[in-house]
């Protein structure tokens, strides 16, 4: 199955531009599959800004997670424009980065491979 993820950045100061990996969203289309895992490394976003909101950046992930699930009114979108619409670019505390491609047979797990090595 092909399946398209992309890593969620938490930025601090969004002028800086430096970026913390807190999540993944993996999507895949052949599994009708749409989920993300998070994860906050509060230590290392505080030594990039000492007054970094967590309890935004919280905030702004556990949305991400909740559309994933179809909660909400992104929930009532196909998973395809969903993920979209959480990739899409936009210049905020927490952000997607580019789009990548793969092939599994368990989304899922891939999901779970991902996470560790891209977030934890």
């Amino acid at each position: 199955m092909i399946f398209e993820y992309a890593v969620l950045q938490a930025v601090p100061r969004v002028e800086r531009g430096e970026s913390v990996n807190v999540g993944v969203v993996l999507y895949s289309q052949d599994a009708d599959f749409l989920d993300a895992l998070t994860h906050v490394d509060e230590a290392r976003l505080r030594a990039l800004d000492a007054g970094v909101d967590l309890d935004g950046i919280a905030t702004a992930l556990d949305a991400i997670c909740r559309a994933c699930r179809g909660e909400g009114p992104a929930g009532e979108t196909p998973l395809r424009q969903r993920f979209g619409w959480l990739t899409a670019p936009r210049s905020t505390v927490v952000r997607s980065g580019p789009i990548h491609l793969g092939k599994t047979a368990d989304p899922a797990a891939e999901l779970r491979r991902l996470h560790e090595q891209l977030v934890l």
